[in-house]
């Protein structure tokens, strides 16, 4: 008689399962889990380390730089982005950021080329020619110039300086 019971529980069982997987999609992030078994990802991220800590930069940036275009937030995550800075420290990836600014913020070449590229990504966010920095005053309608770069940066280590270490 217990065997009956098991037998109609588990074909009750198997018939509330069948409606309630008619109402969704199947996808291939379930066909993975269901292939890896039950409890496979107990205590795991499925998110990786490194796609964590340029998650974790990209968040920060874009809370932090005060940017109205845009543009600046995305050039500095980019270069980031599976960086070996940023392997480095994958569990500390602000000092990975904070590090990349100071590198930029002391040498003139590479704030120009950082300023080059913010240009460039303005452009083509805003589908309009950039406005390039030459010898002499900016343009006045520039959203990015030597200084208002070096400005931001500064802004960014200052800032990251002030965060508790670890």
């Amino acid at each position: 008689m217990d065997d009956d019971r098991d037998k109609q529980r588990s074909e009750a069982d198997s018939e509330a399962e069948r409606e309630i997987r008619e109402g969704r999609k199947f996808s291939p992030q379930e066909a993975i889990a269901r292939l890896a078994g039950p409890g496979a990802m107990k205590g795991a991220s499925p998110v990786s380390p490194v796609q964590q800590a340029e998650t974790e930069i990209g968040t920060w940036l874009r809370g932090h730089v005060e940017d109205s275009a845009g543009a600046l937030p995305v050039v500095l995550h980019r270069h980031l982005k599976g960086s070996e800075r940023l392997l480095d420290n994958l569990d500390r990836p602000l000092v990975a950021l904070a590090e990349f600014c100071r590198d930029i913020l002391a040498s003139d070449y590479l704030l120009r080329e950082l300023v080059r590229e913010a240009d460039v990504e303005w452009g083509q966010r805003m589908d309009e020619r950039p406005y390039f920095e030459g010898e002499g005053s900016p343009h006045p309608d520039d959203p990015y110039t030597v200084e208002s770069i070096r400005k931001a940066l500064s802004e960014v280590v200052k800032e990251l300086a002030d965060l508790p270490a670890g």
